[in-house]
C-alpha cells in the first residue's frame, strides 16, 4: 500500500512555491493586451512597460537573497512558510499600485528555498525528477494565471487585471498551511545536531513502515553523519568560502546555470508572446497565446519521467541547441519578410503583412521553442546548483545563484520592450546566439550528476578528468548502495542502530534505544 504523505506528494505540494513563480510570470503578460490596463496605465511602453514588468523580478531578488541566512537559521520549511505570507502581502499591495510589485519578496524566498528542500529530502536515484517538480508547477502556474486573466479580460472595468492579481494568493495559502504536515529537511536537522530527528525523517521518507534499521536509511544517515563531520573540521560555512579556491568553481557554475537559463530567451517568449504575435500578424493573440502556455506545461511531464535517465548535461546540451535554431528561424522570417509599422504607438516597430506561411512559421517556432525549455533547461536550471553545493554553503550559494536569475530577469524585464521597439528582429538574433554560447559553456564546463547522492559532489567536482569525457566510473561506484550492503551483511561494525517507535507523523520519537 502507497503512503498517502511521501516523497512524491510532499514534493509536489512544496512545488506549489514554482507555481507561485509561474503566477507572477503570467500576472503581466496576460493583460498587456487588455484595454482596461492600457487605460489605467495610460498605454505603457518601452522603458515605462519595462519599468513595470522588471518590478516585480526586483522584489524577487531581494528575497532571494534574504533566503541565505534566514533557510540556515529557520530551516527551508518555516522559511517557505515565510515567503507564502510575504507573497500574499505582495500580491495584495499589487492589486492598489504597479510599484508595489518591488514589494514581493516571498517568491524569492521560494523559488531559491523549495528546490533545495526537494533535494534534500529526495532519494539520489530519482532527485532530478523530483525537484523537476519544482519547474512542472511553474508551468502549469504560468498556464493557470494566463487563463485566469484571458476570462477576466473580458469584463469591461479594472477587474481585468485586478481579479487575477488578486487569486495568486490561493496557492500560497494552500502551501502555507500544507507545510505544518511536511518534515524539515533531514540535512537541515543534521546541521543543528538533531541526529534522532534525522535518522527518523530518513525512516520516514524512504520506507513504507518507517523502518529506522533499514540498510538504506542507514547507510544515507550515515553518509551525512561523516560529510557533517568532515564539514566540521574546515573553516567553513561562511561567504568567504563560496569564493575560495575549492568552491568558486561551483558557485559560478551554478550562477552560470541560472544566468543562461534567463539569457535562453525564456522570457521574451512568456513575458512578450502577446507583441511578438501582433508583429508576426497573427490575429486573436490573447486567445493564440494560450497554446503556447498549454504546450510550455504539457511539455514538462517528459523531464519529470525521463530527467534521472537523460541527464544533467545532455538536457542543457539539446536545449541549447534547440532554442538556438527555432530563435534564428524568428529572426531571420522577420527579417526577410517583415517591414517598418506605420503606426508608432505600438509596442513593436516592425510586422509582417500579407505573409501567411511566414506569420504561421514564427507562430509554430514560438511554440516550439518554449517547449524546448520546459524540456530541457528549465528543469535542469533548478536541479543542478542546490545539488553540487555542500550543505554548509547550500542556501548562501543558491541564494546567490537564484539572485542572478533574478537580477537578469530584471533586467531584461526592463530591457526587452524598448530593445524590441529599437532593434525588433535582430533581438531573437541575440538570444539565439546566447544559447550558442551556452552550448560551449556546458559542453566545457559542466560535470554531470544525475543519481549520485548530495554527498557525493565532492569527488565528481575534484576528480581531475575532463568534464566533457564519459564520468561512467565515477556515476556507477554506487556508493551509498555499498554501504547498504555492508550494513546488511554486518560488516560495518561501528555504524550506530536506534530503535525507536515512530508515530504517524515524522519526526515523533516515542522511545529510543542505542545499540
Amino acid at each position: 500500500m502507497v503512503r498517502l504523505l511521501n516523497v512524491y506528494t510532499i514534493s509536489a505540494f512544496a512545488a506549489l512555491g514554482g507555481a507561485l513563480f509561474g503566477f507572477d510570470i503570467s500576472s503581466m503578460s496576460g493583460v498587456l493586451g487588455t484595454d482596461e490596463y492600457k487605460q489605467y496605465y495610460g498605454n505603457p511602453l518601452g522603458a515605462r512597460q519595462g519599468a513595470i514588468t522588471s518590478a516585480m523580478a526586483a522584489g524577487s531578488l531581494v528575497g532571494a537573497l534574504s533566503s541565505s541566512f534566514l533557510g540556515d537559521w529557520l530551516s527551508r520549511k518555516v522559511t517557505i512558510q515565510l515567503g507564502t505570507v510575504l507573497w500574499c502581502i505582495g500580491a495584495r499591495s499589487a492589486n492598489a499600485y504597479y510599484w508595489s510589485h518591488y514589494f514581493r519578496l516571498g517568491i524569492g524566498l521560494t523559488s531559491s528555498l523549495v528546490p533545495i528542500y526537494q533535494c534534500e529530502i529526495a532519494p539520489r536515484k530519482i532527485r532530478g525528477r523530483v525537484v523537476a517538480l519544482q519547474h512542472s508547477a511553474l508551468a502549469w502556474g504560468i498556464m493557470i494565471q494566463y487563463f485566469i486573466q484571458y476570462g477576466c479580460s473580458f469584463l469591461h472595468s479594472q477587474a481585468a487585471f485586478r481579479l487575477p492579481w488578486a487569486i495568486q494568493v490561493v496557492p500560497a495559502i494552500i502551501l502555507f498551511t500544507s507545510l505544518f504536515w511536511f518534515p524539515r529537511s533531514p540535512r537541515w536537522l543534521a546541521s543543528k545536531d538533531r541526529w534522532d530527528e534525522v535518522l527518523s525523517v530518513l525512516a520516514f521518507l524512504r520506507t513504507p513502515n518507517c523502518d529506522i534499521n533499514d540498510p538504506l536509511v542507514l547507510a544515507e544517515y550515515k553518509e551525512i553523519e561523516e560529510q557533517i563531520r568532515a564539514e566540521r573540521e574546515e573553516d567553513s560555512a561562511s561567504y568567504r568560502e563560496l569564493l575560495g579556491k575549492r568552491m568558486r568553481k561551483r558557485l559560478f557554475l551554478a550562477m552560470a546555470i541560472q544566468a543562461w537559463s534567463q539569457l535562453t530567451g525564456i522570457n521574451l517568449l512568456l513575458y512578450f508572446i502577446v507583441y511578438i504575435l501582433e508583429a508576426a500578424g497573427i490575429p486573436n493573440t490573447l486567445l493564440f497565446s494560450s497554446i503556447q502556455y498549454i504546450l510550455f506545461a504539457v511539455a514538462t511531464i517528459p523531464s519529470i519521467l525521463w530527467l534521472d535517465h537523460w541527464g544533467r548535461r545532455l538536457s542543457l546540451i539539446i536545449g541549447s541547441l534547440s532554442m538556438a535554431f527555432w530563435l534564428y528561424l524568428i529572426g531571420g522570417l522577420f527579417a526577410r519578410f517583415g517591414e517598418p509599422n506605420p503606426v508608432h504607438n505600438q509596442a513593436y516597430t516592425w510586422i509582417i503583412v500579407d505573409h501567411p506561411a511566414a506569420s504561421h512559421c514564427i507562430q509554430a517556432s514560438t511554440y516550439l521553442a518554449a517547449v524546448s525549455f520546459a524540456m530541457f533547461w528549465g528543469p535542469v536550471s533548478w536541479t543542478y546548483p542546490p545539488e553540487i553545493i555542500p550543505l554548509r554553503i547550500r542556501a548562501k550559494a543558491v541564494s546567490l545563484s537564484t539572485s542572478t536569475n533574478w537580477a537578469i530577469n530584471y533586467a531584461l524585464g526592463f530591457a526587452v520592450p524598448p530593445l524590441l521597439r529599437a532593434i525588433s528582429w535582430r533581438l531573437f538574433v541575440i538570444f539565439a546566439s546566447f544559447n550558442v554560447a551556452a552550448f560551449i559553456h556546458i559542453w566545457f564546463r559542466m560535470p554531470e550528476t544525475k543519481k549520485l547522492s548530495l554527498e557525493e559532489m565532492d569527488e565528481i567536482f575534484e576528480h581531475g578528468e575532463p568534464i566533457w569525457r564519459s564520468l561512467t566510473n565515477v556515476l556507477h561506484r554506487d556508493r551509498l548502495d555499498a554501504l547498504a550492503r555492508d550494513i546488511e551483511n554486518s560488516k560495518l561494525h561501528n555504524h550506530r542502530i536506534v530503535h525507536v517507535e515512530v508515530d504517524d507523523g515524522p519526526g515523533r520519537l516515542s522511545q529510543k534505544e542505542d545499540v
